[in-house]
């Protein structure tokens, strides 16, 4: 059964230079011995017993996250990405502090100019994953940040910016005033600056928790009730579009009659 892997013994530190609260969050009273002063050091490393008496390391607790009730190993997904022949290097991020707007964002050096696009990279991740543990998001950079002892630095790691994403499809602007619409729509619900026609709402970053949304902002502006499963067989603006103008016709002539 995984656990943290936990240091012990005579030779333990007595904790961080001047850092009492980390020092009381990492450094903890044996709780197998608790009759002593004896303490743990808790390294967040995850990590099992094998039969042979060995010990195997998973990975770090710190980089397991819970995504939408799914919890991932962020180290799983790296690795997977890493796989991709245009990728030299890889981290992924959970980005969003409420639990509605949260995100996977993939992180990579790339290994090939031009950098692989995101729609290929999302395809060669979904043959390997579940989709809930696709990124939404990916960004090419040219070198990793470390800090200065070389370990990777997650916290100086860029916050999206709202650029859609570099799909396969080229971006088509809106047509019609219900595209307009619908673009506006995704675009703040998303978090993006602009949305093609033709771009997939899934492939965007969107999400179960996000169609909610996109369903009550569609009926304010058009007073018509697009059923959940609408945005999965419509994940397009122009599909939207077409579905939503088909309800108006329908609720037309429904108070007509």
């Amino acid at each position: 059964m995984p656990g943290e892997l936990c240091i012990g013994g005579a030779g333990l530190a007595r904790g961080y230079f001047n850092r009492p609260e980390l020092t009381n969050g990492k450094f903890i009273r044996n709780p197998l011995r608790r009759e002593t002063e004896e303490r743990l050091y808790c390294t967040g490393d995850l990590a099992r017993w094998l039969p042979d008496g060995n010990v195997e390391l998973l990975g770090r607790i710190d980089h397991q996250v819970k995504l939408r009730g799914f919890r991932l190993e962020l180290k799983g997904i790296e690795t997977a990405l890493a796989e991709h022949p245009g990728v030299h290097e890889a981290v992924v991020m959970l980005h969003g502090d409420r639990p509605g707007d949260q995100r996977l964002v993939a992180y990579f050096v790339p290994n090939s100019d031009p950098a692989a696009t995101a729609g290929e990279l999302r395809r060669f991740l979904r043959d390997r994953l579940p989709d809930y543990a696709v990124p939404s998001a990916f960004v090419p950079l040219p070198v990793l940040p470390r800090s200065p002892n070389g370990k990777l630095d997650r916290k100086a790691l860029p916050a999206p910016n709202g650029i859609r994403p570099d799909l396969v499809e080229g971006f088509v602007g809106p047509g019609t005033a219900t595209e307009e619409t619908l673009a506006h729509i995704w675009c703040d619900v998303l978090g993006l600056k602009e949305a093609g026609v033709d771009d997939n709402f899934f492939d965007l970053g969107g999400h179960s928790l996000k169609i909610t949304q996109v369903i009550s902002r569609v009926r304010q502006a058009f007073q018509v009730e697009v059923p959940f499963e609408g945005v999965f067989q419509a994940p397009t603006i122009a599909s939207l579009a077409a579905l939503v103008e088909e309800l108006l016709v329908d609720e037309t002539a429904h108070c007509a009659t």
